[in-house]
């Protein structure tokens, strides 16, 4: 057994299992692929569930992968223990059908002994309880009977409904070094002494809505081994943070924030939280995820946060991520090419790093506010409830909280913001159950039907094409399958499968054709939507208007001609407004998603800020300029590697096939597509923009029409142009000088009105400074108008207290449809003897059924209840009367 390292192990791994058949397939992205039971990957074996399932066929009937994989329930752990993490490796082997426990086990042996070189005698096995199969085989495979356990829940792999089986996983013992020092310490210990470092899962069964157990009619083989976990256990280090890799990270982490590592537990625990959470962000951004407030979003968002935060723990008040994830991606970019996109994650990491220091700035505001004003009302704790907003709200870790309300005389009440804590989490972990409570999916196909070759799209060439009709499905009574029928009657909703179809599936960003199925002169079915199988078979979707459709007998499929060339039109004009946004804007402006229906497109791209008027008018004639110049659209099926040498443009983190479409708009756009196009850029007509905004942090969205659409836009515009021209009578060229001539009107009115409202002010004022009454040092004035706005209020308490002097106390109210606005100023020697305006107004609001606050010589606020106006000036007045 000799030290290996993390990227070494890694490569050992997946050489082997190709010396055994296997396909080793690249890590799949973060983000599942058509599986809504997951938020993001997190076991091997998560994206390959349609493989196991059988719900789609695996390229190869053995496969191995090394999958990232992001767990987030147990992030409150994360840097506690040197065994929680939020961001893995997992080495994996999988057999779909294949081979079985013989074989499993017989490898994961050959590998622990002859690649690794681990010991014999210091590897132990566990199986399930009932699993004589398994027990029988690692003997036979040389582990003594003595070193194998049987275990019942922890070796038997579940999730929800769907495949299942018993598993059995292998131990290495570290030696008592590790250990906890019992006489009966063994396998199955809590302590780390004995090391699971493998789990063989042996997919045998199907569990039933009712628990129920049933054989599947094909065994499968899911092994997991924590890439991580082997180098801790290879390099003899007790936890994942001094493995190589990520102890490179760590030391980085140490270098930016001035901290010298085992010093302290505490810091120890910030840095631990700071590598972990640094790795994670960089494998999500690098897969396309941003930071956001939902979703994928939110998760890398909050990673990020609580990284940055761990900072502020450390004594930074500075962004500091950047140069330690440059280290990060310094261990990892070879395996991962993904991470060769160096600078544009950086970009996304320091951009969300800058909003949350904004963030944390504000919440320092808060939190300051808030003991200052415990110290006036004679306090010295802060309440949970405060501190659970400082950390929901502005990220503040609760030691953060601690250490600046201690430094200003006040203490936390520590246990109120652990209940906060715990009611959050049990909410966190409720959702997450509720979200996955299958990871297998809903609606299952017909055993003979996922058996059907790939359904062959012929709408490239034709709308309409005649084929026998292989089988009609419907739902089954309790939703969860689809069966097969013979026919279908008029007013049943179907599903009907063709060996061939025009029907376009959505897919790609494009929505899926519509039509009709034709059978006989007397059946007719109106497909609404088409969609495809993960085998590739199409599915027409629709409901029987006439007649009854039978299987086994020809059936004419009819694509709705308009509403196709409608969505080509729309297809080919996002590529060019694709080509166009990095023309204008750059090369950064990468795709994130798009729409494509007969109504419109919609594009999502990646941009910081709003795209301005300018560069939306110079995007929008780069597109009309392709349109007028009618260049072909040409489509070329070429080897996936052969179209991105072209010059192809493919989507990051898309699935393609080995063989692909290209479809270039003349020179100006190339790119990988499966969707329907126009022949020629002529036929778009015309390109117009609708809209553009913002959907996430530096996500943008133009939404567009063509054709007729967009000549019904350019029509629509006219008409307003012609009602303007009429109300203001004048021609389209005296439009601007009219409106130009018309706000100068205005602007001149709205002068005379604020000067008569000056005058008026005035006058008041001095007919009020009669009512001025000296209430000890005091010089007070209070008053209530009516319906005066908080711009006038405020200019009326600036000349109250300037005639009133330092010793000026004014509190006007304003009434305006039952509702208050307050506003109280205090001088500055009725400040030095105890007055607050802030704790005027706050009174005042709470008796009206409002709230507000402000500084100590100014403040406002606002109520609901203007009947109570006299009865709070009256409490103001003695709150002013006790100081003075």
């Amino acid at each position: 057994m000799k030290p290996l390292s993390l990227n070494t192990i890694r490569s050992l791994f997946l050489d082997f299992f190709k010396s055994k058949d296997h396909l080793v397939l690249p890590s799949f992205p973060l983000v599942p692929q058509n599986d809504p039971s997951v938020l993001l990957i997190n076991a091997g074996m998560t994206p390959l569930k349609a493989w196991f399932t059988g719900a789609e066929t695996p390229p190869h009937p053995r496969v191995a992968s090394c999958q990232k994989c992001i767990r987030t329930p147990d992030i409150e752990r994360v840097g506690v223990t040197g065994r929680h993490g939020t961001f893995f490796e997992m080495l994996g082997n999988f057999s779909f059908g294949d081979y079985f426990k013989k074989e499993a086990i017989a490898w994961a042996w050959e590998f622990s002994l002859n690649v690794l070189e681990l010991p014999r005698d210091r590897i132990y096995v566990t199986v399930h309880v009932d699993d004589d199969e398994a027990e029988e085989i690692w003997i036979r495979t040389g582990v003594p009977a003595e070193r194998i356990f049987r275990f019942d829940e922890d070796n038997f792999w579940e999730h929800g409904t769907g495949p299942c089986g018993p598993s059995s996983e292998l131990f290495f013992d570290q030696g008592e070094a590790f250990g906890c020092g019992r006489p009966d310490c063994t396998v199955g210990c809590e302590c780390d002494r004995y090391l699971e470092y493998w789990n063989l899962v042996f997919t045998q069964f199907d569990k039933q809505e009712d628990g129920s157990y049933l054989p599947l009619a094909k065994k499968n083989i899911d092994t997991g081994a924590g890439l991580e976990r082997i180098a801790a256990m290879m390099q003899g280090v007790s936890s994942m943070f001094e493995v190589d890799t990520v102890r490179a990270i760590l030391d980085k982490v140490c270098e930016e924030t001035g901290t010298v590592y085992g010093e302290s537990a505490r810091k120890d625990i910030a840095v631990r939280v700071i590598t972990d959470h640094v790795r994670s962000a960089m494998m999500m951004i690098a897969d396309g995820i941003l930071p956001g407030n939902e979703g994928r979003g939110y998760v890398l968002r909050r990673l990020i946060r609580r990284a940055s935060r761990q900072g502020r723990l450390l004594g930074l008040d500075r962004p500091f991520l950047a140069p330690i994830m440059r280290v990060a991606i310094l261990q990892s970019r070879e395996h991962y090419p993904e991470l060769q996109r160096e600078e544009a994650i950086i970009t996304v990491l320091e951009n969300e790093e800058k909003r949350f220091d904004r963030t944390i700035r504000q919440g320092l505001a808060l939190l300051n506010e808030a003991c200052e004003k415990l110290k006036t009302e004679g306090s010295d704790t802060l309440s949970g409830d405060i501190a659970f907003q400082l950390h929901d709200t502005f990220g503040f870790p609760v030691e953060l909280t601690v250490e600046i309300a201690r430094e200003l005389g006040i203490q936390v009440d520590e246990p109120a913001f652990d209940a906060a804590m715990t009611k959050q989490r049990a909410r966190a972990r409720e959702d997450f159950l509720e979200k996955t409570s299958t990871a297998w999916g809903s609606v299952t196909l017909p055993d003979e039907v996922r058996a059907l070759p790939p359904t062959l799209f012929e709408g490239y060439r034709t709308l309409e094409s005649e084929a026998p009709l292989l089988y009609l499905l419907k739902l089954s009574e309790d939703k969860k399958a689809l069966e097969a029928v013979p026919e279908a009657r008029e007013g049943e909703e179907v599903y009907l499968i063709t060996a061939s179809t025009p029907f376009y599936a959505q897919g790609g960003g494009q929505t899926s054709d519509g039509g009709f199925a034709r059978q006989g002169d007397s059946a007719l079915m109106e497909i609404s939507t088409a969609d495809k199988t993960g085998d590739g078979i199409t599915l027409h979707i629709g409901r029987v208007v006439r007649g009854t459709l039978k299987t086994k007998e020809p059936v004419m499929l009819s694509v709705a001609s308009r509403e196709r060339k409608a969505t080509a039109r729309n297809h080919t004009a996002t590529h060019l407004l694709h080509a166009g946004l990095q023309t204008i804007l750059g090369e950064g402006t990468t795709q994130k998603g798009s729409l494509v229906s007969p109504e419109r497109l919609r594009f999502d791209f990646q941009h910081d800020g709003p795209v301005s008027y300018e560069n939306l008018r110079a995007i929008e004639s780069f597109v009309n300029q392709a349109v007028l110049e009618d260049l072909p659209v040409m489509t070329q099926v070429m080897n996936l590697d052969e179209a991105k040498k072209s010059g192809a443009v493919a989507l990051f983190g898309e699935k393609y096939e080995e063989e692909v479409r290209v479809v270039s708009c003349g020179s100006l756009s190339r790119e990988l597509c499966g969707g329907t196009h126009l022949s020629s850029t002529g036929e778009i007509a015309l390109f117009r923009i609708l809209s553009e905004s913002g959907i996430a942090s530096g996500i943008r969205r133009i939404e567009a029409v063509t054709g007729e659409r967009a000549m019904e836009e350019a029509g629509r515009d006219d008409d307003i142009l012609h009602q303007m021209g009429q109300r203001l009578k004048a021609g389209r060229d005296e439009l601007l000088s009219k409106l130009d001539a018309s706000e100068e009107r205005s602007r001149q009115l709205r002068d005379e009105v604020r000067r008569l409202e000056r005058d008026k002010l005035a006058g008041s004022v001095e007919d009020l400074s009669s009512r001025e009454e000296t209430v000890g040092p005091f010089h007070t004035l209070m008053h209530t108008f009516s319906d005066y706005d908080a711009g006038h209020l405020r200019e009326a308490g600036d000349r109250f207290r300037d005639k009133l002097g330092d010793h000026a106390v004014v509190v006007l109210a304003s009434a305006s449809e039952g509702k208050v606005l307050w506003l109280a100023m205090a001088g500055k020697e009725a400040i030095a003897r105890g007055i607050k305006a802030g704790d005027l107004v706050r009174e005042a609001a709470r008796i009206t059924g409002g709230g507000g606050g402000g500084r100590p010589d100014m403040a406002q606020a606002g109520g609901r209840y203007a009947d109570k106006i006299g009865e709070a000036m009256a409490v103001l007045k003695n709150l002013i009367g006790e100081k003075a």
